[in-house]
Formats: structure tokens, C-alpha cells, sequence
């Protein structure tokens, strides 16, 4: 998502460095993937910023150095401002931005601001107890945790960006108020893991009924669905993330006739999405042609980041088709799915970079490991593991890639991909380190911001959609 940003950020206090393991498995977690019945199931991030300003950091650096994460990247400022700190929903349904110093307050356990609660209206207070309602009926990852609040914030902000036709808005800044497919499908397999399974296949019948008729997507879409907001273009990936989407929503479906019955309804949505990928990839023996990934730039070679949503995709594609009554569908998904994976790991390994033939790493080295893969290779996990170092960024947090700008900005998608990452594996160490910087950068309202400046500032917006649906995920892997 590129965009002109403003020239001034909000300061707060940087956090700390992520200590030891507090006592996450007190709340009752349960470690399980995100799967369908017989078989574990696969994974997905964003991103791009045109700065305004950018400096060499000097003599200031002593005053943040040792808030900094577990690496040393190189110390440079860019500052953008902090749009929103939270999303508000008024009784009517409409949907407004709490701006930095703000006088709002959140009505306890909803996103309804009013100026004091002693005086809130009879209409807000009951939109603000439909809230917890929705809340009671769901579960809060991480519950009797120190991460219950962060849990429960995004999950109030899912609510409200999600819209009442299915669409999740990136987040409600005008620049950002559309509905990426990607973002969507997280959202939609973060809300069906904490209970929502009927919001989330609303999710899903959002993103089928903007489909094209060859199962591709544009970059993203206005919310009411009338089509792109400009001309990006047809984005690849987003075919991979929305098919992955659907495969571990209905694996949530404990019910077996209700999943199959969902799966009929969004039979249009997988069956497209299928062709698609096996079009693209040739019946799983090539990497698909170039395009656009989660990165949103033009470019002429093959990306990680494309193939992995496509692998993700038809790694769960063949128990959708096993729902739809077609076994021989199922079989022969499964084999393309099985020869996709050994092209891509052939192609990209041993060092898994960003672009093919490349030597730089980015987040989509993740999208090969649990929970979006059911193994963890060994080269995978070195490149995994080397890469924080890489694309560590002064606040603490890390940036899309090693081949990133230079400019300080830690990228929340990013660090919660990997805190989701590493609660997978079972490293859980690293997980609750990259959540505990994630819970210590949130504004003042309780959400995530999209961006953290060198400094600890929290900028850009909140809510970030996708960030939320990390967090959430990460938690529910977080817990026995």
C-alpha cells in the first residue's frame, strides 16, 4: 500500500527489550494448528511507504540503542505521523477515527467512543454490550495472560473493520479503507480460530463474489464490492490466499454436515481458485510468471512471495474438494500440490531469498514453515532464523525484507508473521518476545499501529487489520 504520508509522528516512550517468558499458559491455550479434520493446514503480509523525511541518526542514539530488539540494524530516522490510534463504531453503524489526543474513550469491552461513560446514551450502551456479546461468544487467545487485553483489542478492532457485507477494511484511513484479499483471508481464518465461523465464511463470500470468472483478484476492492479503486491491477498471490483462507475456515467446522455445506457455498470461490493456480503453475511443475506480491511493486521476476500462497493453496485444496464429493479432483490436486512443493523449495532453496536468483530474504520465508506448511525444513528454519537479523529496524521490530528501505520503520505485519511463526514451531520464547514488543507499542486506545518509528512511536494508523489477525493466531498456537 503505497501512500504520501505527513511529517510529524507522535512520540511516546520506547519499550523495553522483550524479556523471558511470563506465564502465557495460565489462560489454558491450546497448542493445536490450524487444521481440517485428518490433516494440519497452511499460511500469510503487506506493505509499502513513500517517507517524507529521512536522517542520519547521531548523537541521539544512545537515548533508544538499548530498546532496540535482539539485533543491531543501522541507525536511521524516518518519521511518519500517527493518523489514528483506534476505530470507533456509533450505534448506527457508521465508523470514525480516534485521532492521536483525542478526548474518547472506549465504552469497556466495545469500540463505542463517547467523551465520558457516566453519560452515554441508552443506544450506545446497548451497541457496546452486542460487542461483548459477540465477544462471550467466541474465545479470547491468550485469556489470563498478560497478552488478554492486546487479545481482546484486536479482536474488537476485527469487529470493527469488518464490514456488514463481509468486507475487512485494511484499516478505516481513507488510503487504507479498501479490502485487500489478503488481509481478508487472514482475518477470516483468525476469526473462525477464536469461534466466529459465521463471520468468517461471510469473509469468504465477500471475496468470492469479487472474484474475475478466471479466479484471479485485483489488489484490493472498494468495500461495497463495486470493483477496484484504481488500476494496480491483478495481484497472484491473493488467488493463493483467499483458497488458503478457505481451507482453514471450514477446517474450524467441527459439525460434518455444516462444513460440507459450507464448502457447496463456496464451491464457486475454490473451484476457480484451483484452475487458476494450476494454470499458473502448470499442474504444480513451475514457478507461476511474475507479478505483484504482498511487497505491491511491479516487478519482472518470480517472488517467493507469490509461489508460497499458491503452495499454502493447494496444500488444502485437495480435503476442499473431498468436501465438494470429487475424489478424483482431490487426488489429483494433491499430487500438483506435492510437485509444487518440491519446485519451489528446488528453485528458491537453499537460502529462500525474496526473488528468484536473488540473495535477500523477506517475510515470505515464513509462509514455508508452520502453520502455513506441515513441516519444518532444515534449510528453511536456518534462513528463517537468520532472517530477523537481516531485516531488524531501530524500534525493534522488522521490516518486509532485508532489501527494505533503510529507514528505521518496524513493520507490525511483519514481526507478527513471525511471532506467529515461531509460536508454531513451538518457540515459544521468540514468540512471546516479538508479542511482548508488539503489546508494548500499541496506542493509547489498545490497537496495533501498522508502523513503529525508530524511536518506539507507534505510526502510520490503527487498527491494521492484518496485524490483528496475527496476533490473534500467534495466540491461539501460544498455550497447551
Amino acid at each position: 500500500m503505497t501512500i504520501t504520508t505527513p511529517d510529524t509522528a507522535v512520540d511516546v516512550a520506547p519499550a523495553p527489550q522483550p524479556g523471558p517468558p511470563g506465564p502465557l499458559r495460565a489462560g489454558g491455550l491450546r497448542r493445536r494448528p490450524l487444521r481440517h479434520p485428518q490433516k494440519r493446514r497452511r499460511r500469510r503480509v503487506v506493505v509499502a511507504v513513500t517517507l517524507v523525511t529521512t536522517l542520519t541518526l547521531g548523537a541521539t542514539a544512545g537515548a533508544w540503542l538499548t530498546h532496540r530488539g535482539p539485533f543491531t540494524p543501522k541507525p536511521t530516522e524516518a518519521f511518519v505521523a500517527l493518523a489514528s490510534t483506534g476505530l470507533a463504531v456509533a450505534p448506527d453503524g457508521t465508523r470514525a477515527e480516534l485521532a492521536p489526543g483525542s478526548d474518547l474513550v472506549f465504552l469497556e469491552g466495545s469500540r463505542v467512543a463517547v467523551a465520558d461513560p457516566a453519560t452515554a446514551t441508552a443506544a450506545e450502551l446497548a451497541t457496546a454490550q452486542d460487542m461483548r456479546d459477540w465477544l462471550a461468544a467466541g474465545t479470547v487467545p491468550g485469556a489470563g495472560t498478560e497478552f488478554e487485553d492486546m487479545s481482546t483489542n484486536a479482536l474488537l478492532d476485527l469487529y470493527a473493520l469488518t464490514l456488514d457485507d463481509g468486507a475487512v477494511v485494511a484499516g478505516w484511513t481513507p488510503h487504507w479503507r479498501y479490502a485487500w484479499p489478503r488481509d481478508n483471508a487472514f482475518v477470516a481464518t483468525a476469526l473462525a480460530t477464536t469461534g466466529h465461523t459465521d463471520d468468517a465464511l461471510k469473509i469468504l463470500e465477500f471475496l468470492q463474489g469479487v472474484q474475475s470468472a478466471d479466479g484471479s483478484f485485483e489488489a484490493r476492492y472498494l468495500p461495497d464490492a463495486s470493483g477496484p479503486p484504481d488500476d494496480r491491477g491483478v495481484q497472484t498471490d491473493a488467488t493463493g490466499w483467499a483458497l488458503w483462507s478457505a481451507s482453514t475456515v471450514l477446517a474450524e467446522i467441527d459439525d460434518p454436515v455444516a462444513r460440507a455445506a459450507a464448502a457447496a457455498a463456496l464451491k464457486p470461490l475454490i473451484e476457480r481458485s484451483t484452475t487458476r493456480i494450476l494454470a499458473l503453475t502448470k499442474d504444480g511443475t513451475a514457478l507461476p510468471p511474475a507479478s505483484p506480491d504482498y511487497w505491491e511493486k511491479r516487478t519482472r521476476k518470480a517472488t517467493l512471495g507469490t509461489s508460497t500462497p499458491l503452495l499454502m493453496a493447494l496444500q488444502g485444496a485437495d480435503d476442499l474438494f473431498a468436501l465438494l464429493g470429487k475424489p478424483y479432483r482431490a487426488s489429483t490436486v494433491a499430487q500438483a500440490a506435492t510437485t509444487f512443493d518440491h519446485v519451489v523449495r528446488t528453485k528458491f532453496g537453499p537460502n529462500f531469498p525474496r526473488d528468484l536468483g536473488g540473495s535477500k530474504v523477506d517475510t515470505a520465508v515464513a509462509f514455508l514453515l508452520p502453520p502455513f506448511a506441515e513441516t519444518a525444513d532444515d534449510d528453511v528454519l536456518a534462513a528463517w532464523a537468520a532472517a530477523p537479523e537481516a531485516m531488524a529496524r531501530a524500534g525493534g521490530g522488522l521490516a518486509p525484507g532485508a532489501g527494505w528501505k533503510q529507514d528505521g520503520i518496524s513493520w507490525t505485519p511483519t514481526t507478527t508473521v513471525f511471532a506467529l511463526t515461531a509460536a508454531a514451531l513451538g518457540e515459544d520464547d521468540k514468540a512471546i518476545g516479538w508479542l511482548r514488543w508488539v503489546d508494548a507499542h500499541r496506542t493509547t486506545t489498545g490497537s496495533i499501529p501498522e508502523k513503529v518509528l525508530f524511536d518506539g512511536s507507534p505510526a502510520q494508523l490503527a487498527p491494521l487489520a492484518w496485524s490483528s489477525a496475527n496476533v490473534l493466531l500467534a495466540l491461539t498456537y501460544l498455550g497447551d
